[in-house]
């Protein structure tokens, strides 16, 4: 038996080693006595785990990786985060649009309109209701093609004005908004033209991707697009008739032609009754 400060020295010693290995996290296990080197090893170093709990604690593992609970904790944060912000992000549109009232409507087709109406007193100016406009002609093929996917778009989204008018009959209004093709389909808020649609692929679906990415509006599942919607205002198949204009070109063109040809010092040879002069 040892002396009394010999006792007390090897009961610090112990206390220390165990307050070390609980600050450490260590399983230590409870210690008889300072006497026993077993035991103290056992403190130190934690009690043998079988096989199946070698995982160290905190840890879990899936599909060949494993990750501590801090790794899964800061993983489900950064997840949450992204979300939000891609959330915060798909709520951000260019144009911000107001439904229009469609209570007691119970046609929703496209408005064509004539060559007598004017597109600024259709679209109101103080509205912020957003219409979608589409310059078109009646002998236009690409136009005519584009006739039944733009007919059912009233269809697909009632909360929207749609409305058509041919390039041809309103010149002043396609110089205005830069239509140098048809068609050309602009979406406007109020009277202010806000965006452009410049995709070559003119389905239902593309103009339906457009106008959810510029103004937020979901096609309505509650509407089902029929055969008559596809069918009308706008003609499917193109008008075959006389271009005027183009006519017109033609023997302006031609007329100055003659013109210039006639006054040319060169041919008048060529025209009897005239004078020739002959040098000696």
């Amino acid at each position: 038996m040892g002396s009394a400060p010999d006792r007390l020295r090897g009961v610090a010693i112990w206390l220390i080693i165990a307050g070390l290995v609980r600050l450490s996290g260590g399983d230590a296990v409870e210690v008889a006595g300072p006497s026993d080197p077993e035991q103290v090893r056992t403190a130190v170093l934690g009690a043998p785990q079988p096989a199946e709990m070698e995982q160290l604690a905190g840890e879990a593992c899936a599909e060949g990786r494993c990750e501590t609970e801090t790794e899964a904790l800061l993983s489900a944060v950064t997840g949450e985060t992204q979300s939000h912000n891609l959330t915060e992000t798909a709520k951000t549109y260019k144009v911000s649009c107001d439904k229009r009232n469609i209570s007691g409507t119970e046609r929703f087709s496209v408005q064509i309109l004539n060559a007598s109406q004017d597109l600024m007193e259709l679209l109101n100016a103080n509205s912020t209701e957003c219409s979608l406009v589409l310059f078109y002609t009646t002998w236009c093929q690409f136009s005519a093609n584009l006739a039944p996917h733009f007919n059912a778009l009233p269809r697909v989204f009632p909360s929207m004005h749609f409305l058509a008018l041919d390039a041809s009959q309103h010149s002043s209004l396609s110089t205005r908004f830069g239509t140098v093709a048809v068609p050309n389909i602009l979406l406007f808020q109020g009277a202010k033209p806000m965006a452009r649609f410049n995709q070559t692929d003119r389905t239902l679906e593309t103009l339906s991707s457009f106008i959810t990415n510029q103004t937020g509006f979901e096609a309505s599942p509650d509407q089902a697009v029929l055969e008559e919607d596809r069918a009308g205002p706008l003609p499917a198949v193109p008008v075959k008739g006389i271009d005027w204009l183009f006519v017109f070109s033609v023997l302006f063109i031609s007329g100055f032609t003659l013109y210039a040809i006639l006054c040319s010092d060169s041919i008048r040879w060529l025209i009897p009754g005239q004078d020739h002069e002959h040098q000696d």
